[in-house]
């Protein structure tokens, strides 16, 4: 997975185009190196899954 097609995923999450996006255990590294240096990085969540996936949804109020 590329860091323009990160972008346009978490940029759908927060313009609600998408409810939530899983992440596979092998793409969770590059995904995250792109979503930690986001400026609304805290306005998302991730849900670790059984097996390694992640659901990440997008929260109006940054998470604390």
């Amino acid at each position: 997975m590329d860091e323009q097609t990160i972008h346009e995923i978490l940029d759908k999450l927060k313009d609600g185009e998408l409810h939530e996006y899983l992440v596979t255990k092998e793409q969770f590294l590059s995904f995250r190196t792109v979503l930690v240096n986001r400026e609304d990085f805290k306005h998302f969540r991730g849900i670790a899954q059984q097996g390694g996936s992640v659901i990440y949804r997008y929260l109006q109020e940054p998470r604390s």
